[in-house]
Parts: C-alpha cells; structure tokens; sequence
C-alpha cells in the first residue's frame, strides 16, 4: 500500500497544472487528496436539468478534503452546442463516447476561458487497475488477458480534445512508471472483495481508505455520462424525435450511406458527423453496421459504438 501511494505520488509530483478535472468518484478524489499542498481548482461539470450522481460526492470530498471546489452547471441547449463541437474534434458518432466526452469538453473550455493551458484528469485508472465493472466477475486468467488487451486499446479521448483547444491534459495513473507497477499487481490486489460486494481498483481502495470519505473509497464504479447527468440525453432524444420520423431518417441513411443507425441519439449524432466528416469504409475488419475499420483486439467499433462485434 505504501509503495502505490509513493508511486501516485511521484506522479502527481510531475504534473504542473492548477486545476483537476473533479466527478467526486475514486480516481479524481484520490488526485485531490495527493494534490492538496498545491490547492488545485477541483472543477466540476453537472448538467443542470438532469440528475447527477456525482454532485453529492463532489461536496463530500470538498468539505472533507477542504477542496478549493468549482462547479459548473449547463443546461441543454448549452450540451447540443457542446455536443456538435465534440462530434466535430473526436470524428465519431459513438453515443457512449460522445456523451460522455461533452463533460471533459466543458471541462477544458472552462480552463481555456479561464486563461489556463493545463488540467489534471484521473484518465488511465479504470484500464489499468482493472475499475470496469465487466471485469469483476472474470477468472484470473481472463481478467489479465482482458487488461492486456485494454492496455493496448486504450484511449482517452480527453487528450484529443485538449489537444484541439490548446490545454494540455495530464494524466497521473498514465505515467509509466505507474502502469509498469500496476503490471506486477496479483489479481486479488486488482478484484477483490469488501463487505460481501466485490470491487476493481482494489488496491487504490485499500490503499487511501482512511484518507478521503470511505463513502468515495468504496463508491461503485459508475460511468461519467451518470455522474454528471448527460446520461439523460438518452431519454432526451427519443423524446424529441418522433418514432415516424426516425425510421425515415434511418432508412434514408442506410440507402445513401450504406450505415445502420440503431437509436434516436445515434441519429443525432450522425447527422452532426456527416457535417464535418464522413466514414471511411474498409471491407476488411470492419464493422457491420458502419464499415469502419476495426482496432485489433478490440470487441467495439470506435466510430459508431457497436458493441460486442
């Protein structure tokens, strides 16, 4: 436990910037907590006319933690905006990755504004300490073959997006010296179980257990798209589309682009994409619903969120 902390703690040491991009959840509570002699701006991003699960952790952990804690609130005419110059930077219009991607979007924004060019993400964490939920139920030998796999997949869109605004994000649990100690880990420090529930990151939780609100410590692992609240959109979407007219707009699509558009929300996306960019088909593995091309040992299709393929 000590030497995980000490390692964070190098980590962290390495990052210059003021601000931390906060949901309340483990990964950015524990950067808060390794941050706290430099007093970063925890900033928080809560769409305001939906639920947001991460707005009582966020208080939490600021009062415990004594966090200089910022929030930030949009409503949805503010996050369609968003969404079309996510669209525009990412290339994609996969709905998972679009709608969680809008939070570090205003995220950066707010920085960008603000005058700033750096930010601190917890980005690198779920993929490297085994924090996805679908891992906790995988033999030992799955589960290293699956962390294997995801070290070699995975991606944090955050970067691209900074890139694109001129911020340079920086990611603690993606320093090398970090995924290289996380390598050696036996799978009980990864999955392991806690009053009869079992968690991923388990070592991260043992680790800082009795050093941030133990409510944070043992919180489940839960999407960002629910933690601030654009997990809605979903329902936002079939709302605002009727039945009729989307299976008008898909069929036409399909004719045209050769595409299958499974959802509401999916439509809106594709729309925006095909305002900047277009699909790139490959007839070789590719996906069957968009033809973009596959990443090796990937199970989904990055561009338009088919999954499992």
């Amino acid at each position: 436990m000590n030497q995980i902390t000490e390692i964070l703690e190098n980590a962290v040491t390495d990052t210059t910037a003021q601000h931390l991009a906060f949901s309340g959840g483990l990964d950015s509570t524990i950067l808060a907590f390794l941050l706290k002699s430099r007093k970063p701006k925890c900033i928080t991003i809560i769409a305001k006319d939906y639920t947001a699960n991460d707005l009582t952790y966020c208080q939490l952990a600021a009062k415990e933690l004594n966090l200089d804690f910022h929030m930030k609130t949009f409503h949805i005419a503010q996050i369609l905006e968003a969404i079309e110059e996510t669209i525009k930077i990412l290339g994609n219009f996969n709905d998972i990755e679009i709608r969680n991607n809008v939070v570090p979007y205003f995220a950066i924004t707010e920085i960008k504004k603000s005058g700033y060019n750096r930010i601190i993400t917890g980005d690198g964490a779920d993929e490297i300490f085994a924090g996805y939920n679908f891992l906790l139920e995988k033999t030992d030998e799955e589960l290293r073959k699956d962390l294997t796999r995801l070290g070699k997949i995975m991606h944090f869109p955050s970067q691209k997006i900074g890139r694109f605004l001129g911020v340079e994000v920086e990611s603690p649990f993606c320093n090398p010296k970090v995924i290289e100690f996380a390598k050696e880990l036996d799978t009980s420090q990864l999955v392991n179980i806690h009053n009869n529930k079992k968690y991923g990151k388990f070592i991260l939780r043992k680790a800082f257990d009795g050093k941030i609100p133990s409510q944070i410590v043992w919180r489940v692992k839960s999407p960002m798209q629910e933690g601030a609240g654009t997990g809605n959109l979903t329902n936002f979407f079939e709302g605002v589309i009727p039945d009729e007219a989307f299976l008008k707009r898909i069929e036409k699509i399909k004719q045209d682009d050769d595409i299958i558009i499974r959802t509401k929300e999916s439509l809106f996306y594709y729309e925006t994409f095909k305002k900047y960019h277009r699909v790139k088909v490959h007839s070789e593995n590719s996906c069957p619903d968009c033809h973009h091309k596959l990443e090796e040992n990937s199970k989904f299709c990055r561009m338009c969120g088919k999954f499992p393929i």
